[in-house]
């Protein structure tokens, strides 16, 4: 059993990243909304049924951290900022990003852990070929990035100069946004999980030139 998890289980990100799915530790997480506390406790469930001997042969859940790739358009408004931005993008027009209500972060700094579809797909497919490993792992790049840089590298990759403006926040979700986010990808390396995690830059230029540049991607 592979099941999807979050990383909106790490709620602001105050108790940091790291995936120990010890109860103790699943315990002292706040996700800053429901869907977050949804996840957490499934993992908080899975872990307890382990510790009963009640869990299936294998089980894992993946805390898929800002995933971006091909075919994610049935996701509607929650596909990643690439896909989101990519009409103007493409069309030589200013995109909007959100400006930063935090004193700590610049407009388009806000952090995080952006991943390529191929990265997770290469973790569910090591899991599948290593039915000896159960538990719950962080599944992002390990390194955070800022809307800023995901933006210029769409429109590097479509050829275009960068041409970016900010708007304010919706004030519903100011309050419950995580303006960082960083995967510790430790346990599922010493797991034995061995692939590498795709540059932002080359992610997106394959994203945009082998996908979304391409007619009708989504039909």
């Amino acid at each position: 059993m592979i099941y999807a998890s979050s990383a909106a289980t790490y709620g602001d990100g105050e108790a940091g990243f790291n995936d120990d799915d010890d109860a103790e530790s699943l315990s002292q997480l706040r996700p800053l909304n429901a869907y977050g506390y949804s996840k957490l406790l499934f993992d908080q469930y899975a872990v307890r049924q382990a510790d009963r001997d009640r869990a299936p042969p294998q089980w894992a859940g993946l805390k898929f951290f800002n995933v971006y790739g091909p075919n994610e358009g049935h996701k509607g408004g929650m596909k990643s900022v690439v896909a989101q931005i990519w009409p103007k993008v493409a069309a030589g027009e200013t995109v909007s990003l959100f400006r930063s209500h935090n004193p700590a972060y610049p407009d388009g700094g806000q952090l995080r852990d952006f991943v390529y579809v191929d990265d997770v797909v290469d973790i569910v497919d090591w899991l599948l070929r290593s039915p000896e490993v159960s538990g719950v792992f962080n599944a992002g790049s390990g390194q955070a990035r800022s809307f800023a840089d995901l933006a210029r590298a769409t429109f590097a990759a479509a050829g275009r100069e960068p041409a970016i403006d900010y708007v304010d926040m919706p004030e519903v979700i100011r309050d419950r946004y995580q303006y960082f986010t960083q995967a510790r990808m430790d346990r599922v390396r010493a797991a034995g999980f061995g692939g590498q995690s795709t540059p932002l830059e080359e992610g997106v230029r394959r994203y945009v030139q082998d996908f979304l540049s391409k007619p009708d991607p989504y039909r």
